[in-house]
């Protein structure tokens, strides 16, 4: 009995008669015992929280979106009052970036493709993507879903500066950059104005920002307005009135192109390499503190990224309002609020917004082509309205 119960006692005939007999007829217990021993790391979750698997999710929508987009570019430069295929557009834009594809039997095709659609399209995209960029960029800043550029004013400081260069010849040193940069100098001037008056002990609050955003817009727009009806130039009144509804018609191989896509493409990779400080900043200035972050100092870096973006896009196009407010609301809601994803998504989905929106403004009331704003604005003003009757919802 006393080997019986002791594990450490030498073996004796009963003790090895009682161990061969357990070998020779294991328990059907046995195997449920193991299991669990041997199971759980081959079982393990390698993803508790869903981190990998939401980023392949974002990653897979933000590649759908890219398609998306690079579809309705080649789509919408063969919408217009002379139809053309999608073949002929891609073989037209082939043979200019030098592949080895034969030049289209028909010139007068191969002009309209290449001289007037194609960089009409792309100053389109560039525009719409500077445009949504800086409206998610803004709205996490003040932590105000209703932010944009238009908004706060931003647009109509570039607007200012375009018209003192156009209707003036204010900086006519710079050559052809002189409107993008007196319009660059006007949204920077704007948006440190507002950061300015809103400013109070020491702290930039979202009601105040937009008020002050209100009046410096306003402000700017009587400004505009001054400066047109002291001009003796009938034509350049007409280029600042384009400033002032916004269009894609002037849009050509020129300085304003490149301008709008380096801007487009520079804004949306700083704004996502910044992603991490959009989203402290969207957290609130007291998690931004914990965090080692200067609120005020990260605003007016991020804001400078904003305005060039804002200043190339009115340069390009006019100030066009609502693209910058509607556009991020729509890109978070299909890949979440983390800036990482919620910057290049914005800026892909405000690229092929204003591009249809440019197809619609063309041929609405064909042959005449209606100002983009006028679409932007009406797609615009029902969201938000829309928005506004949810955030009531919500405080209700």
């Amino acid at each position: 009995m006393a080997a019986t119960h002791s594990p450490s006692a030498p073996s004796t005939a009963a003790g090895t008669g009682a161990a061969e007999s357990s070998a020779a007829e294991p328990t059907p217990a046995a195997p449920s015992v193991a299991a669990p021993s041997i199971s759980p790391p081959a079982a393990a979750p390698h993803d508790p929280l869903g981190l990998r698997a939401r980023a392949r999710r974002s990653d897979l929508l933000l590649t759908v979106l890219g398609g998306a987009l690079a579809l309705t570019l080649l789509l919408c430069v063969g919408i217009g009052p002379v139809p053309l295929s999608p073949a002929l557009t891609l073989q037209v834009i082939a043979h200019h970036l030098g592949l080895p594809v034969a030049m289209p039997a028909d010139p007068a095709a191969e002009a309209i493709i290449w001289s007037v659609r194609v960089p009409r399209v792309l100053m389109g995209a560039a525009v719409g993507a500077c445009l949504a960029i800086s409206g998610a960029a803004l709205q996490a800043m003040v932590r105000n879903l209703l932010a944009d550029p238009y908004i706060l004013g931003v647009s109509g400081g570039a607007s200012t500066g375009a018209a003192a260069a156009i209707l003036f010849g204010v900086g006519a040193a710079l050559g052809e950059y002189a409107q993008s940069v007196l319009a660059f100098v006007g949204a920077l001037a704007a948006a440190l104005l507002v950061f300015v008056i809103a400013r109070s002990n020491g702290r930039v609050t979202s009601l105040r920002l937009l008020l002050s955003g209100v009046a410096v817009g306003y402000a700017l727009s009587a400004a505009t307005s001054l400066l047109i009806f002291s001009s003796d130039s009938a034509e350049g009144s007409r280029s600042v009135m384009f400033w002032m509804l916004g269009s894609l018609s002037l849009g050509q191989w020129n300085a304003f192109l490149l301008i709008a896509l380096a801007a487009g493409l520079l804004g949306t990779a700083v704004l996502t390499a910044r992603a991490p400080l959009l989203d402290a900043l969207a957290a609130g200035d007291g998690i931004a503190h914990g965090l080692g972050i200067s609120p005020d100092r990260a605003r007016i870096g991020l804001l400078v990224v904003v305005s060039l973006c804002t200043a190339a896009a009115v340069a390009g196009a006019g100030a066009i309002g609502f693209v910058g407010l509607v556009v991020p609301h729509l890109a978070r809601r299909l890949v979440g609020s983390r800036h990482r994803v919620t910057i290049p998504a914005s800026a892909l989905l405000g690229a092929g917004f204003l591009v249809w929106a440019d197809v619609v403004a063309r041929l609405v009331m064909a042959p005449r082509e209606l100002p983009i704003g006028v679409i932007t604005a009406a797609v615009g003003a029902p969201f938000l309205l829309i928005l506004i009757r949810r955030m009531q919802a919500r405080e209700g």
